[in-house]
């Protein structure tokens, strides 16, 4: 029967080892399970802190794309207006600089109309000079006499604009 003893079972032993469990229950939970749960409990706000800040970075994201998007778009509408407006200033001054360099091109026709019209008038002036001191020898020869200079001139004048006078009818 001493087996029998072995498989007994003592009252007293599993009272004071409920005892024991619950002693060391309490003061895990006392120790060990409140700075746990305090320590979870703070990673677990610093999570949801963490998740809440990215949270708030990709809307700001969001925002800053919109944002960013609108003053791109207004960026090109701003570009395309000032070159609209460049181009439009080009032709305007395109346009006084043709009409500048007409009036130009006309002032310098009419200087070379009227310089040609002068170096006309000298070549005239020289060639009847010419003319009249060629008729005065040719008419002293002739004549073999001296003619004056001033009758001679005179005559040559006269034959020479009524010569002018019948050109300038014809033409």
């Amino acid at each position: 029967m001493q087996t029998l003893d072995v498989i007994s079972i003592n009252l007293w032993n599993m009272v004071a080892s409920l005892a024991n469990l619950a002693i060391i229950f309490w003061i895990v939970k006392k120790f060990l399970y409140k700075p746990v749960k305090k320590m979870l409990d703070a990673r677990q706000a610093t999570i949801d802190g963490d998740y809440l800040a990215a949270q708030q970075a990709r809307q700001e994201a969001e925002n800053s794309k919109e944002e960013y998007t609108q003053r791109l778009s207004t960026a090109k509408d701003e570009a395309e207006e000032i070159i609209q407006s460049a181009v439009a200033m080009a032709k305007l001054r395109e346009k006084e600089i043709i009409a500048s360099a007409k009036a130009d091109a006309g002032v310098i026709v009419r200087q070379a109309h009227e310089n040609a019209s002068l170096e006309m008038k000298k070549a005239e002036a020289t060639i009847k000079e010419e003319i009249v001191d060629v008729s005065a020898r040719l008419t002293e020869k002739l004549l073999g006499r001296e003619i004056a200079a001033e009758d001679h001139k005179e005559l040559i004048d006269s034959f020479i604009d009524e010569i002018g006078a019948d050109d300038g009818g014809n033409k």
